[in-house]
């Protein structure tokens, strides 16, 4: 059963709970409950509102996660002229400095705010740093 939906797949798929062949040859009660023909008519009209329902559960299970992940996000934004740091990337760093090497560039000037976490840059002499950075390589520098 999942926790989400509180229903199996099975039943979501077929309309009935999966049987197991013991079940079926030594005539349990489950086993003599399935084999009624209203029975199983009864279940397959309301296999539409089992997989209606096991939906609205996923759904509201799905929101709950994203709100409580939202809740831990921090957003980050940054204003024309801030200061931050350009995260180093590897193909940058000195090989000769190995693992020891600046993970951090800068500090950088915000040139341009462009909108959905994009920023582009500038050194603090002025010159343009030809490509836009995204929010998540960027940090705040306190001088």
């Amino acid at each position: 059963m999942h926790t989400s939906t509180k229903e199996t797949p099975f039943r979501l798929v077929y309309g009935s709970e999966a049987m197991i062949p013991l079940e079926v040859s030594q005539q349990s009660l489950r086993a003599l409950a399935e084999n009624h023909d209203q029975a199983r008519r009864a279940e397959l009209d309301l296999i539409e509102e089992i997989r209606n329902t096991a939906a609205v559960r996923h759904q509201a299970l799905q929101q709950q996660l994203n709100q409580r992940h939202a809740k831990r996000v921090k957003p980050r934004s940054f204003n024309i002229g801030d200061l931050v740091l350009r995260k180093t990337e590897a193909a940058r760093r000195p090989p000769s400095h190995g693992k020891l090497a600046a993970t951090w560039d800068g500090p950088y000037r915000i040139l341009e705010v462009l909108g959905r976490g994009a920023y582009r840059l500038e050194h603090l002499d002025g010159t343009k740093i030809p490509s836009s950075w995204n929010v998540n390589s960027l940090k705040q520098y306190f001088s």
